[in-house]
């Protein structure tokens, strides 16, 4: 086993017994088996477009298997056992139809033609001689291929979300194909690599403008709404992950039940929807973020439903009231299918939930583009006038390291003249503070999810048109706080549109290479957090 896709890998190296994030070598073999299979699968895609075979069932299908391979998604070889196998079988089909079109290709004795094992043991063999580690090829070359593998891992999140609501783009899938299959292309220099990063986070912005007009066509743009964050007597269900689907879902099943919806961790921007507003019995947000949710799920008292990532292995105490649906998957745990919460529903009736209102702070959420974009030209009199001095944008993934009190601390010492905005579970670090407002324009603007981060490129856009400079002219500057793999997705859109100045943290990931971390710190001025105070006096001066 070795990993090192996520911010806390072990040692800032690599994990190579088991994973910091809770999978076993098990599910780290039969992960690797997969994300092989799908770059041979990837390589009859590309060949089959040559030809004018394209398959949406195969495009979809790719997204899926991808996802279900980020960090806090899938622990449940079972489920990696059946992706393996679908692969596989579709790998075949493709193939198929592909000579049927007149190719000749044959894709030589790698991944699109591997025959996979009959039994666990030998899926498990097969992912172990696959891994990251396989290939003896220069370290830079792996450290940019691997950024690029993590890369299609987060638009294939975005993407997948934004499908699941009739949202898609063609150039969207052809692109992570082609990604995937480049993989296994020996002759790529370092430039092709570096051309091949940036175009991923070209991809990436395209996904999550789909995923944007997927959410706010379907549930209306966000508008500001105040959340609350104590309790409501009465029966309750806590949903967790990023999923906004199965929430409404879940909202319409549970209309007249008496339960009252609770929303936990990434999924508390979604009360600033309308079309999710409306509903009565939508209350209001439980605990904070995805790392702290044994304590608080321990404490719920009602059901839980993990959609999308974010999963941590659960305590015995609430296992028989967790339930997975979609891509999430662990060991034991009750799943069911999308749309089908019908047990959830069943298991929260039969719990105490809460016997008496409980007193709680509130916070306020729904400042997407749209909310902040319509006060623009106060926000520019503001800065013209000297009241707002600078934007911070403080955002990204949450995590268990104590270094991450960097980001509570920052914006803590943020001066009084300046606001900040903040997306992502990251904002769980400060997103109860009151920082009070300049002439109404409150100085904390929570944007949204992870999944929102093109809201938060937009505003920046727009602000630089406003004031006829380019985005690194204005006085903004990105905080970066970084996990998971949609977080190397969203770096990568920052590079290709040419953003620069960003601080990283709480570490450099573990797969940049010196000599790559060097290249983006010489061209994009890219830096690691240090301080809050020192940072703050660079930035301010």
């Amino acid at each position: 086993m070795f990993c090192f896709q996520c911010e806390q890998t072990a040692k800032g190296e690599g994990c190579t017994k088991v994973g910091v994030c809770g999978k076993n070598e098990e599910v780290a073999a039969l992960s690797d088996l997969l994300i092989y299979l799908l770059k041979g699968l990837s390589q009859v895609a590309v060949e089959g477009r040559k030809h004018g075979v394209v398959d949406r069932d195969l495009n979809v299908f790719t997204l899926k298997a991808t996802f279900s391979t980020l960090t806090n998604v899938n622990f449940d070889p079972a489920r990696y056992v059946d992706l393996i196998a679908r692969c596989v079988e579709l790998r075949e089909g493709l193939k198929q139809k592909v000579r049927a079109a007149g190719s000749t290709a044959e894709f030589g004795d790698g991944p699109a033609n591997l025959a996979i094992a009959g039994d666990l043991g030998g899926l498990i063999e097969q992912g172990q001689s696959v891994g990251v580690k396989a290939d003896d090829i220069d370290q830079d070359i792996l450290s940019l291929r691997e950024t690029v593998v993590y890369g299609i891992k987060g638009i294939s999140a975005y993407a997948d979300h934004a499908q699941m609501l009739g949202r898609e783009d063609d150039a969207v899938y052809a692109f992570i194909h082609e990604g995937l299959a480049a993989t296994l292309n020996r002759d790529l220099t370092l430039e092709d690599w570096v051309g091949l990063a940036l175009k991923t986070g070209e991809v990436n912005l395209k996904a999550m403008e789909l995923l944007d007009a997927a959410h706010t066509e379907t549930y209306g743009h966000p508008v500001p709404t105040r959340v609350p964050l104590g309790a409501k007597k009465g029966k309750a269900i806590a949903v967790s992950g990023h999923d906004l689907k199965d929430l409404e879902e879940l909202l319409r099943q549970t209309e007249g039940k008496c339960i009252n919806v609770y929303t936990h961790g990434e999924m508390l921007p979604c009360h600033g929807y309308p079309e999710l507003k409306k509903h009565s019995h939508f209350f209001g947000h439980y605990g904070t973020a995805w790392q702290n949710q044994k304590k608080e799920f321990e404490a719920f008292p009602g059901a839980i439903l993990m959609t999308t990532n974010c999963i941590q292995k659960p305590r015995d105490t609430y296992l028989d009231n967790i339930f997975t649906t979609g891509l999430v998957g662990w060991p034991g745990v009750k799943h069911v299918e999308h749309g089908d919460f019908g047990p959830v529903i069943e298991r929260a009736l039969e719990l105490p939930g809460f016997l008496e209102d409980g007193n709680g702070n509130a916070v306020n959420v729904g400042f997407a583009r749209n909310a902040v974009l319509s006060v623009a030209d106060k926000v520019i009199e503001a800065v013209k006038a000297g009241q707002i001095r600078h934007f911070f944008l403080v955002g990204g993934c949450d995590g268990a390291k104590p270094a991450r009190n960097y980001y509570t601390e920052f914006v803590e010492k943020v001066p009084a003249d300046c606001v900040v905005l903040t997306f992502a579970c990251g904002k769980f670090r400060f997103f109860d503070k009151d920082l009070g407002d300049i002439g109404g324009i409150p100085r904390l603007l929570d944007v949204g999810q992870c999944n929102d981060a093109y809201s938060a490129l937009q505003i920046a856009i727009a602000l630089a048109k406003a004031f006829d400079v380019g985005v690194n002219d204005l006085p903004l500057s990105i905080i970066c706080s970084w996990y998971e793999q949609k977080a190397v997705a969203i770096l990568l859109t920052l590079l290709h549109l040419g953003i620069k100045d960003i601080r990283l943290g709480p570490s450099v990931p573990a797969f940049l290479s010196p000599n790559v971390l060097n290249f983006l710190v010489e061209n994009y001025q890219i830096k690691p957090v240090s301080t809050p105070d020192e940072d703050l006096k660079a930035i301010l001066g």
